[in-house]
C-alpha cells in the first residue's frame, strides 16, 4: 500500500512541477506582450502600478523595495510607464537629479483599477466551484511556490 501511496504522490509533484512550469512560461508570455503591445501591463508593471495607487508617490528605491526588485529595474520600468502616460518622475529638490519621485498619473489610477477588477473578476469566475478551503490551500501553495522560486 505504501508504495502505491508513493506513487501516486510522486505522479501529483510531476504534475505540480509541470503547472509550475507552465506559470512561469505564462509569465514569461505577459512580459513581452508588455513590450510589444501598448497598454500591456507585466505583472512587475502591475505591482508598481498597484503600489502607487496604494501609497501614493514614491522615490525610485521606495518603489524597487514595494515591487520587490532593484532599483535599475525599477528605473527602466518607470521609463516604459512614463512612456505609457501612466506615471509621472519627478526630479529631486535642489537639483539632486539622483533622486526622483514616481507618482501615479489618472490614466495609471484607472489602468490599474481596470486590471485589478477583470483580475478579481476572473479569480471569482475561475474559483466559483471550489470550496473555501481549496482556494486556501492554492494561495499557500502560490505563497510558497514563489519562495521556492527565489531560491532557485
Amino acid at each position: 500500500m505504501v508504495a502505491a501511496e508513493d506513487a501516486a504522490r510522486t505522479a501529483l509533484i510531476d504534475d505540480l512541477t509541470r503547472a509550475a512550469y507552465k506559470l512561469s512560461a505564462a509569465d514569461a508570455r505577459l512580459r513581452g506582450r508588455a513590450t510589444r503591445r501598448p497598454g500591456a501591463l507585466s505583472l512587475t508593471h502591475a505591482r508598481a502600478l498597484k503600489s502607487l495607487d496604494e501609497k501614493g508617490p514614491m522615490t525610485i528605491g521606495e518603489l524597487a523595495h514595494n515591487v520587490e526588485t532593484t532599483g535599475p529595474a525599477v528605473t527602466q520600468l518607470v521609463t516604459g510607464l512614463e512612456a505609457a502616460g501612466f506615471v509621472t518622475r519627478t526630479r529631486g529638490e535642489g537639483g539632486d537629479r539622483r533622486v526622483a519621485t514616481v507618482a501615479l498619473t489618472r490614466a495609471g489610477r484607472e489602468r490599474h483599477r481596470t486590471r485589478q477588477r477583470h483580475l478579481q473578476y476572473s479569480l471569482v469566475e475561475m474559483t466559483s466551484d471550489l470550496d473555501p478551503a481549496h482556494i486556501e490551500i492554492t494561495a499557500v501553495l502560490l505563497r510558497r511556490l514563489a519562495d521556492l522560486y527565489d531560491t532557485l
